[in-house]
């Protein structure tokens, strides 16, 4: 795939639109039923950057994802966007104010085409439906969809179901964009496709991205910086290089994949 023509957002009023903004949780705590998902973690990432979040089954992952969305209210501790305190927010107002994500089941809509389930979003966002449509083909295009566009999404392989979600949700130009285990049960060359498209985005969309991902030469080839969680907690965050030669990681997560 070649890399797309860079791709500026267009001048937005809401906080995070700066190509500097920041995103991150400090001290978070959440409980479920007295039993902490996740322990005082504190991380920042950063536009044009691809960070990853990885740890074992259960490590709190998905929960830390569903916090920086809205999805799940902390116990303790804050989320941060450009130094604003955005916690407790609505999913719908991190959307609207630059926050996106993907998730690990697709919700796509089946019987509605392509075409529709990218142009929804932005009609859902605010857009007119000439507006969205258009920003729509453009992105399907962009993504490898742009012959689909009025093929049922439950017609769709399952790797272009991958590729319709991310383009969903990169309608409006996020600031940052969560991605949950995108290249979930693909081969390794559909896998190494995907992730193309996401090392992509930070240049194409000014766009931070978060990823979650199993692949771990995925994780190492392209992502920025790492942040490692086991059992709820930190348990490291570093360059590529310096995870992989991490003790404790090893022992806990990497090991796994030897």
């Amino acid at each position: 795939m070649q890399a797309p023509p860079a791709r500026h957002a267009p001048p937005l009023d809401r906080p995070g639109a700066s190509d500097d903004a920041e995103l991150g949780v400090e001290n978070l705590t959440v409980r479920f039923q007295g039993l902490a998902a996740i322990d005082d973690v504190s991380l920042k990432m950063q536009r044009h950057e691809i960070f990853g979040l990885i740890g074992p089954n259960g490590a709190g992952k998905t929960t830390l994802v569903n916090c920086l969305t809205g999805f799940q209210k902390p116990t303790e501790g804050r989320v941060m966007m450009a130094g604003r305190d955005i916690t407790g927010w609505a999913p719908t107002e991190f959307r609207r104010h630059g926050i996106a994500r993907t998730f690990q089941a697709g919700r796509l809509f089946p019987e509605m085409s392509v075409l529709e389930n990218a142009e929804v979003t932005g009609v859902g966002l605010g857009q007119s439906r000439r507006t969205a449509q258009a920003e729509a083909k453009e992105l399907l295009d962009w993504i490898g969809l742009g012959d689909k566009l009025d093929v049922p999404a439950s017609a769709l392989a399952y790797t272009d179901q991958r590729r319709l979600g991310i383009a969903r949700a990169m309608m409006l130009s996020p600031a940052f964009v969560l991605l949950d285990e995108p290249a979930a049960g693909m081969s390794d060359s559909e896998c190494e496709d995907l992730m193309e498209i996401v090392q992509a985005i930070p240049k194409a969309f000014i766009c931070g991205v978060l990823l979650i991902e199993h692949n771990m030469r995925v994780v190492m080839g392209i992502c920025d910086r790492i942040h490692v969680l086991d059992g709820g907690k930190t348990l490291a965050e570093d360059v590529p290089e310096a995870i992989q030669r991490h003790e404790a990681v090893m022992a806990a997560y990497l090991g796994m994949e030897a």
